[in-house]
């Protein structure tokens, strides 16, 4: 059986008289992360959606695995202040679940203890949390996550992208993460796609910086910021945020 849950085939898509996207090929399989990084008006959104089924391409074909159910995390969710709106009751939104359900994916995202809680009085790395054990209630085999760590300090990205990649192995979902900036997949991803409109390249995280595509794209500073980025973060923190030398690695991702 093959563990393709999404084939993108020659996606071309015009909005218009605008060209969104230009014969993109995109293919994410099951267990793994793949990160979609690209520039303000690259299409990003565009083929998140086509890849949701939301819109349907100009031409070319989108391929899904048979019964694949999605999970989306927006990337903004806008709360009125003066709605009374706690935890529990918003991952009843729209489909109601027992608590012993909402209680596990709260546990899963490191969030227990929150069901009581306000929803605008949660910090932003909470909140983040929230959001994806929502997203996990519905039992995704493929989560996207459209800029998962805005909002969120350095330290809290590396945490949630930890967990992000404890999800997808203990779940065995793909996902697809939407990102302006690669430094913020490099903690958990297994292959990036750097899209303008086409795929310009595509590879491990750590051959990113090296590709000619990506540096035309987003200049050489930034391709050797990424090269800076892989050397200095080939170790773990402790919780103090100094580095945890019983635990050193040479696997060149940021784990906490």
């Amino acid at each position: 059986m093959s563990d393709v849950l999404v084939a993108v085939e020659a996606v071309s898509m015009r909005l218009g008289e605008h060209l969104a996207l230009d014969r993109v090929d995109l293919a994410i399989h099951r267990g793994e992360i793949v990160s979609l990084i690209g520039p303000n008006g690259a299409g990003k959104s565009t083929l998140v959606k086509l890849v949701l089924g939301i819109l349907q391409p100009t031409s070319g074909r989108i391929h899904r695995a048979p019964g694949l159910t999605f999970s989306y995390m927006p990337q903004r969710l806008a709360i009125d202040p003066t709605l009374p709106l706690a935890v529990g009751r918003f991952l009843d939104l729209p489909v109601r679940h027992d608590r012993a359900a909402k209680a596990a994916a709260l546990a899963m995202v490191g969030a227990t203890g929150l069901e009581r809680r306000a929803m605008q009085a949660l910090s932003g790395g909470e909140f983040q949390r929230v959001l994806l054990a929502r997203a996990l209630l519905r039992d995704p085999g493929l989560l996207v996550l459209d800029e998962p760590a805005q909002g969120v300090d350095h330290l809290g990205q590396a945490e949630f992208f930890n967990l992000i990649d404890r999800v997808r192995r203990e779940r065995s979902c793909g996902v697809l993460i939407v990102s302006h900036d690669l430094h913020l997949v490099m903690a958990a991803t297994d292959r990036v796609v750097c899209l303008n409109r086409h795929v310009c390249c595509s590879g491990t995280p750590e051959a990113m910086g090296d590709d000619p595509a990506y540096r035309a794209l987003f200049g050489a500073k930034a391709a050797d910021a990424v090269a800076i980025y892989r050397h200095h973060h080939d170790h773990e923190h402790d919780l103090s945020g100094e580095v945890d030398h019983d635990h050193h690695h040479h696997a060149g991702r940021e784990t906490v």
